[in-house]
Parts: C-alpha cells; sequence; structure tokens
C-alpha cells in the first residue's frame, strides 16, 4: 500500500492513511511461545478478526548480562515483527524498559541490583545508563519496521503503567526522549489504571482527552494464578457482553492476553500487593485466554470471532487446524546424582552474600535458580532467619534434611550433636515482585544475617546452581550418576528417558507424588513445578521433542514416585 500517514488520534476516532480505524488488538508475547508455533499463533489471531499484535520486549532475556545481547532464536524479535507483517497484522510495540508482565522483576535484569543504591524505574544515572545502552540495541532494532518505513509498527507504548509508581517526574519524558532520539516516529502512548493515567501520562502521546480517541489498552481476558492459590476463570458469558459494549462505544482495544503461553524456566514472576509477603506464580501463563496455553480455541475464541467478523467488510479467514496433542508412556527414570555431588562454584564470604551480588557470570550476578549456603555449627539450638531468607530455603545439617525457612516459618530448631557439623540453607529464588513499590527490594539468596542461638552466622562457602545450559550439560557428564538400584538421596537430580514413536507432538507432563522441582527436557527448562496448585502439569512442546529417545531431567526437592507425560 502507498504510505502517507500513520496512525493518527487527532479526532475521536485513530485513523490510519486519515480513515477511520479501528484497533483491535491482542497480546501474543513472542518470549513465551516457541518459535515454530509463532505462525500458528498469529494465524489463529488473524482468523479471529483482530487486526493488531502487541507485545512486549523483555529487557532481562535480551541483555542477560550488562553489554551481552541476545536478539536470536526465541528471542528475534525482528523476525517477529516480520512475520506480523506478512500476516497482514499490524503492531503496538511495548519495549519497556519495564514491562510487568507477571515477569520477574517486571522485566528489568537483576544485574542492576548488584547497584545497593539502585533505584529502578527512576532517573538514578545508575539506572538510565543501564537503558539507554539497552536501547541503543533494542530500538535500532525496531526503527526498520515502523509504518513511515514499509513496516507493520503503527504505535510504540512509552513505559508501562507508570501512573501506579510515579517516583519521579522527570523519568516519563527521559523514556519519551530515549525513543525518539533513537529514531521512532510512529504514535506514542501509554497504559494505566484509572488511578493512574493522572500521573502516567507524557507529553505528545495519547492523554484522555474529549477529543481523543478512547482504547482500553489492556482488557484482561482472564488472570494469572499463584502458587498455593485458585484457578482464575472469567467466562465467556462476563466477558462478551463487556467488549461488546466497549465496541459498540467506538473505543479500539486490546485482548490482555490473546495468548498467554508459557513462563518457561525461571521467568514468572510474584504477586505482592496488599499481602503480607509475596506469592510466586505459576509456570502457566494460560491466563484463561481465547487462545490456550497450548494453542488450542476456546468458548471465548468462538465468540469473539463471531463477534468481531460485524466489524470486518470480508468474510474471516478459515480456521487454522488445531496441532495434535499425543500421550506418551511414562518416562523412565534411569539414573540420580545427589545435588551435594553438583556443586562446583564456591565463595568463600564471611557474611552471606545476596544471589545478584555473587562473582559469578562475568561479574553479573546470579539472576535464577538455586542458592547453597554452607557454614560450620558446633551446637544446635534456634535458628532464625530474621526474614532475611528469600524466598525459600531448604535446611541441612550434614546433608540431613531438618526443616524449611520461609516468609511465613521464620525459625527452626536445629537438633544437638558433637562437633563440628556442616549446616546448609538452598535458598531458591521462586520469582522476583513484578508489579507495586517494592521492586528495588528484589535480591534473593540470604539478603541478612542469618542467626544461631541469637548469634550471626558467619563464613560461609556458597555454591551457584543457576540452571542454565553450561550447568545442565555439565551436569550430564558428572561421574557420580548411579543407577535407581541405588537409594537416591534428596534434593537430587533424576535423568530419565522419553521414547517418541513417530513425529513429535505437544504433551503434558504430570508429576504425581512429587513436591517441588523444575523439569528440562532435551535441555530446555520446562519451568517450576509444585504440588501445591493449582497447576498440575507442565506444557511440553511438541518442536522440543524428536524421534526416539528424548532426556528429561528433574530436580528434586522431595521425594518422586513417578511421572507421566
Amino acid at each position: 500500500m502507498n504510505r502517507v500517514e500513520g496512525l493518527r488520534a487527532n479526532s475521536s476516532q485513530f485513523t490510519l492513511e486519515r480513515k477511520p480505524f479501528l484497533i483491535l488488538g491482542g497480546s501474543i508475547h513472542y518470549f513465551r511461545v516457541p518459535r515454530a508455533y509463532w505462525e500458528d499463533r498469529l494465524l489463529k489471531m488473524k482468523a479471529c478478526g483482530l487486526n493488531t499484535l502487541t507485545t512486549y520486549v523483555p529487557w532481562n532475556l535480551h541483555e542477560p548480562e550488562r553489554g551481552v545481547f541476545k536478539f536470536d532464536d526465541q528471542l528475534d524479535l525482528e523476525a517477529y515483527l516480520r512475520l506480523a507483517a506478512s500476516l497482514g497484522l499490524w503492531v503496538i510495540l511495548r519495549p519497556g524498559p519495564y514491562i510487568c508482565a507477571e515477569w520477574d522483576l517486571g522485566g528489568l535484569p537483576s544485574w542492576l541490583l548488584r547497584d545497593p543504591q539502585m533505584k529502578l524505574r527512576t532517573t538514578y544515572s545508575g539506572f538510565t545508563y543501564a537503558v539507554n545502552s539497552f536501547f541503543d540495541e533494542v530500538i535500532k532494532k525496531a526503527v526498520p519496521h515502523q509504518y513511515s518505513k514499509g513496516g507493520p509498527i503503527i504505535a510504540v507504548q512509552v513505559e508501562n503503567e507508570y501512573g501506579s509508581y510515579a517516583t519521579d517526574e522527570n523519568y516519563m519524558p527521559f523514556i519519551k526522549e530515549a525513543l525518539l532520539s533513537r529514531g521512532i516516529t510512529e504514535l506514542l502512548l501509554t497504559s494505566d489504571n484509572k488511578d493512574g493515567l493522572k500521573l502516567g501520562g507524557v507529553k505528545g502521546g495519547i492523554v484522555r482527552l474529549p477529543q481523543q480517541p478512547k482504547m482500553v489498552m489492556e482488557y484482561w481476558s482472564g488472570w494469572f494464578d499463584l502458587w498455593g492459590g485458585l484457578h482464575h476463570v472469567y467466562t465467556a458469558e462476563e466477558m462478551i457482553p463487556v467488549v461488546t459494549e466497549i465496541l459498540k462505544l467506538d473505543m479500539s482495544i486490546n485482548l490482555y492476553m490473546f495468548h498467554g503461553g508459557t513462563n518457561f524456566g525461571f521467568m514468572s514472576g510474584a504477586f505482592a500487593v496488599g499481602l503480607p509477603a509475596p506469592k510466586p506464580m505459576v509456570t502457566s501463563y494460560d491466563y484463561d485466554a481465547p487462545l490456550s496455553e497450548a494453542g488450542d480455541y476456546t468458548t471465548k475464541y468462538h465468540l469473539l470471532r463471531n463477534l468481531f467478523s460485524h466489524y470486518h467488510t470480508q468474510p474471516l479467514p478459515e480456521l487454522p487446524s488445531v496441532h495434535e496433542r499425543r500421550a506418551y508412556q511414562p518416562a523412565v527414570i534411569q539414573q540420580h546424582i545427589s545435588l551435594w555431588d553438583s556443586l562446583r562454584f564456591t565463595d568463600k564470604s564471611e557474611r552471606p552474600v545476596n544471589m545478584e551480588n555473587l562473582p559469578v557470570n562475568n561479574n553479573n550476578g546470579q539472576s535464577y535458580g538455586y542458592t547453597l549456603y554452607e557454614t560450620t555449627i558446633t551446637s544446635g539450638g534456634a535458628l532464625k532467619s530474621q526474614n532475611n531468607v528469600r524466598d525459600r530455603a531448604l535446611v541441612f545439617v550434614d546433608k540431613h534434611f531438618v526443616g524449611v525457612l520461609d516468609y511465613t516459618v521464620q525459625e527452626l530448631a536445629v537438633p544437638d550433636g558433637k562437633g563440628k557439623r556442616t549446616l546448609g540453607l538452598l535458598v531458591e529464588n521462586c520469582g522476583r515482585v513484578n508489579y507495586g513499590k517494592t521492586l528495588d527490594e528484589q535480591r534473593k539468596g540470604l539478603v541478612g544475617d542469618i542467626l544461631l542461638n541469637e548469634h550471626p552466622l558467619r563464613d560461609f562457602n556458597i555454591h551457584s546452581l543457576d540452571m542454565k545450559p553450561a550447568f545442565v550439560n555439565r551436569l550430564e557428564s558428572a561421574g557420580h550418576w548411579m543407577s535407581m538400584r541405588h537409594q537416591p538421596s534428596f534434593p537430587g537430580f533424576f535423568q530419565g528417558r522419553l521414547y517418541v514413536n513417530g513425529s513429535p507432538q505437544d504433551t503434558f507432563i504430570k508429576l504425581p507424588g512429587w513436591s517441588k522441582g523444575v523439569v528440562f527436557i532435551n535441555g530446555k527448562n520446562l519451568g517450576r513445578y509444585w504440588s501445591t496448585g493449582p497447576q498440575q502439569t507442565l506444557y511440553v512442546p511438541g518442536p522440543w521433542l524428536h524421534r526416539g529417545d528424548n532426556q528429561v531431567l528433574y530436580l528434586l526437592q522431595k521425594h518422586i514416585l513417578f511421572c507421566t507425560l
């Protein structure tokens, strides 16, 4: 098409090429969907009658270490934008740097927290320097894909929900200028709730005025789940009348989420608003969205498709076929290795060191996973965490489990014994808070002194277990694996085999008898599991399997009975 004028907000309706344009948007995050399924999910979006894709950009995945940028494979943002364009979808890009998204630290990289003075989402120099460095890389990826240059991006969001945070009046102008100075020329917009509208706007972006178009930037199609909570359901019968009314008012809309996908790995966030302590989010990001976690159609999808069809002059595309799913035979557990035999890196420190400040990963600290703190004790007694465990610690004496310390349980009795013994605290980072006023406080591991009989423990050996691919690969070649004929110890790693005959299909792994742990398949981290629910299975994408034997690796904190797929 001949392009003269992009998306504008100069009247009561949006215009594109000076003609009225109703944004029918939906959120699908490329980083939550296996790349092999990007096209499938976007085709299903198109077939539902949506015309605009919205996506966040996760800084913590794209810059896992300061100055190290990743835009390949699953993180190939430009490929995602090109795909959207090829399918006839417009794009609203939400590059952050903060994205919320129920994502660890709202998408901000944990290495920012190495600075003890860090003030996230402000014009604090340590933060703005890092933002500028990231935007130098990510915005140059986006600029060629703007509408004015023949691409699909019709609008760019400035930060995200800053009105609910709003601690620095100079921050939003800084982010706006950071976008404009790097070549962003399309319409700018912000996203805030009702209370945040007054504080989260930016001059030159869409503001809430009578003569400007109105858009529901996030119409929540469902909600996220927390470990230990209930599964959230927002029924189609409740949702469809509201969407119908929004469209009757000539308001544009973005469905958050249209397809949620999965928080693979350790990337799920935590929720803390109004709670005495953070509660971690589950691995699934199904969100009760119109398209399920595995890409299935739902009642919501079909009813929305019928509704949106009235806003198109041409018939909608036919529905893409649904991917087959398969129930495989149970994975066979073949060998195990004790966690104690997998340890390698050791940092010696007089006092506890939080995960982010450990001298690992080229001095970027440890972002995710587990950290083991060991010290010598000469007596039993009262072990007190002083609420310095982030987030959950399994406590051992000479490798024998004695209890758990977390936000609820902050004192344990350490049994008496003779001579010197090793006290170990295996601390799990369950996910950093992604929304609210406590972002600066999201350091993990041991963040202060632990007391034994009122005396602070000292002289620690600290082991980083980040579960990154290099760790998993090294573990596979370790020489301490034992067959299942030998009694396993916990926590430990268990290696199994899943046999796939024929073409691999999507499946789910079910873990009856497990307590808590992490599952890898062919080296890919499927995510966390916890018997407390509500999530009972982990999604296994077919493209991550192959014919024949597939390797399944489990970190188990407690006993296992069996697993099935």
